[in-house]
């Protein structure tokens, strides 16, 4: 999963990075609105944490204009303002969760995999595919309640393709959601994690629809 982080004091964006980063994500950072407006703009994220008190171009306006275009990615709105005034405003332009500082990383990380979950329609931290289960908080896999062990971009390969349960999902897409946005286009590590995936959990667990990309088997 994919995350954009929009927040001008240099020393929170380092720490944000590194606790998104530890729990799994892959991050992109942006230190003012305009910069921010763009990457979500532009980008595909699966959720971004964004600070009101931005330089320039402020979070409110930043939000306001990604849902006007059309982005339906869940937002965190992270400020220091405490106010219940801020927090309307915040929900009123798009935001889906609050969060007023100061607050605990691990607070944040819990309430963004809720969003991200909520977001693919499911109910708990568990995801199911056959005799296949995935703890996104533990960070787990289990195969028939023995469990696997995953590196973490095998987890990250792994994690979006049963949050996207019964969708096909394009190499392309699996690039733009597991990795940051330095990423080797052109590599061909997906494939790699894919048929290391199968030989963990089984060859027939992700299914390869030749020219659109891969899917899970439910039924294994």
């Amino acid at each position: 999963m994919r995350i954009l982080v929009v927040e001008d004091e240099p020393s929170l964006r380092r720490q944000l990075r590194t606790g998104l980063e530890q729990a799994g994500y892959a991050v992109d950072a942006a230190g003012d609105g305009e910069e921010g407006h763009y990457l979500g703009a532009n980008e595909s994220y699966d959720a971004v944490v964004l600070d009101l008190g931005l330089p320039g171009l402020d979070g409110l306006t930043v939000l306001d204009r990604w849902r006007r275009e059309g982005r339906t990615m869940p937002v965190l709105v992270l400020t220091a303002r405490d106010s219940w005034a801020d927090k309307v405003a915040g929900l009123d332009a798009g935001a889906d969760d609050y969060l007023a500082k100061p607050f605990q990383t691990e607070e944040l990380v819990a309430r963004l995999r809720a969003l991200i979950r909520r977001a693919a329609g499911k109910a708990t931290s568990e995801l199911l595919a056959g005799g296949v289960r995935l703890d996104g908080r533990s960070g787990r896999v289990t195969l028939h309640g023995e469990p696997v062990k995953m590196t973490a971009q095998e987890f990250k390969l792994l994690s979006y393709l049963m949050h996207h349960k019964g969708k096909v999902v394009s190499r392309t897409e699996l690039i733009e959601h597991i990795y940051d946005q330095d990423f080797d286009r052109d590599s061909n590590t997906i494939e790699v994690f894919i048929t290391r995936i199968r030989k963990k959990l089984g060859a027939d667990l992700i299914q390869t629809t030749r020219g659109l990309g891969y899917s899970l088997n439910d039924q294994i």
